[in-house]
């Protein structure tokens, strides 16, 4: 039988995982295999090889190491390399994947242990581009403005970004010689500079996004849009701060 069969034909599964000590430590490999049962993720498995962790060798290993919390693609903690493809784990069924399925941790992030990685490069983009509303001490000014019903809809689309990393993953520039933001944060100051309350920061996130490692450093590859699990808009958002970005310059110097 081909090694691209099917799980269910097979009856069991094998993971050809990487796996890593520590982030300084070397990686290396080790298989495992499952029985199949029917409805299988590459999440739930993980959790059987830490319910008991035997390689396919019959030695009792450290269990595999790795990030997750909804198990419904929301949070995007469990993203992971699998078959070559950034993903989450929660959602990759295994009936659905070529066998022997090989999982690994995202290399756009240091890896922390086996597939558990740090993303705090994300979330430093994002206090960059202050991708956030101010709202203290506005409760007493009453209701929010009002929002056209098709604005309403492309935040909307924005807003479904769960930090995942897999946009990173996909961008060919996002690496070791980039320090480009990414995607998402440009997607997230096209969502809040748009809103009618996060409009009064618009200057200074636009202003961000023209700094070093801002948009002058995307490829306009499109591998990002094709990546994100969610299906957000990336290339359109990035295009429409483009326009935003170039607005802002001409009126810099207009002003000088």
């Amino acid at each position: 039988m081909s090694e691209t069969a099917t799980a269910t034909k097979q009856k069991t599964v094998k993971f050809i995982i990487t796996r890593q000590d520590s982030p300084d430590s070397n990686p290396f490999i080790e298989e495992f295999e499952l029985e199949w049962r029917p409805n299988m993720t590459v999440n739930s498995s993980l959790m059987e090889i830490q319910r008991n962790p035997v390689n396919c060798k019959g030695k009792t290993v450290d269990p595999v190491s790795w990030e997750a919390n909804c198990l419904e693609e929301v949070c995007g903690a469990c993203s992971m390399v699998i078959n070559g493809t950034p993903r989450q784990a929660c959602t990759a069924l295994v009936d659905n994947l070529s066998q022997p399925i090989h999982v690994e941790p995202m290399t756009t992030f240091p890896v922390m242990r086996d597939l558990a990685v740090d993303r705090s490069q994300m979330f430093d983009a994002l206090k960059r581009v202050k991708a956030w509303v101010p709202i203290d001490g506005t409760h007493d000014l009453g209701p929010g403005p009002r929002m056209p019903e098709v604005d309403r809809q492309w935040r909307y689309e924005l807003s479904k970004c769960m930090t995942c990393g897999v946009c990173l993953q996909a961008c060919p520039n996002v690496n070791a010689n980039s320090n480009f933001i990414g995607p998402f944060a440009v997607a997230q100051v096209d969502l809040f500079n748009n809103h009618p309350s996060g409009s009064m920061n618009k200057q200074e996130r636009t202003e961000a996004l023209i700094e070093d490692g801002g948009l002058q450093e995307c490829g306009n590859s499109q591998n990002c849009v094709q990546a994100c699990p969610k299906g957000i808009p990336l290339t359109t958002a990035i295009g429409r701060m483009n326009r935003e970005s170039t607005k802002h310059l001409f009126r810099k110097w207009l002003s000088i």
